[in-house]
């Protein structure tokens, strides 16, 4: 089981990125997958979560409106599409799965997830 998280670079504020977390070793369909990120000082923060199966999405406050998370399933990938990025959103972005994980306008967990991606560092800067 792993998960390998790319796309990430640097990009102007206002601008856009995509990041992927794409999966090997197991199918992303029956899974819950959330984005976390860590800023340079920082303890890592949840950003984005999407529900196994019903594919529900959820947001930290300072992400939504900018934000989508999102699943391909026949590539086996999730992405997180990031518009009107700020210098504040700069920071290694994670993606961490579990199967049957249900998230919720709360959050999720890092101890309910059991996979991780290595981590694609996102730069908004001029």
């Amino acid at each position: 089981v792993q998960l390998q998280a790319s796309g990430g670079g640097l990009v102007q504020p206002g601008g856009s990125l995509r990041v992927s977390c794409a999966a090997s070793g197991f199918t992303l369909d029956y899974y819950g997958i959330a984005w976390f990120r860590q800023a340079p000082g920082k303890e890592r923060e949840w950003v984005s979560c999407i529900s196994s199966g019903i594919d529900r999405t959820y947001y930290v406050d300072s992400v939504k409106g900018r934000f989508t998370i999102s699943r391909d399933n026949a590539k086996n990938t999730v992405f997180l599409q990031m518009n009107s990025l700020k210098p504040e959103d700069t920071a290694v972005y994670y993606c961490a799965a579990e199967p049957n994980y249900y998230c919720s306008e709360y959050g999720a967990y890092e101890g309910d997830l059991t996979s991780w991606g290595q981590g694609t560092l996102v730069t908004v800067s001029s």
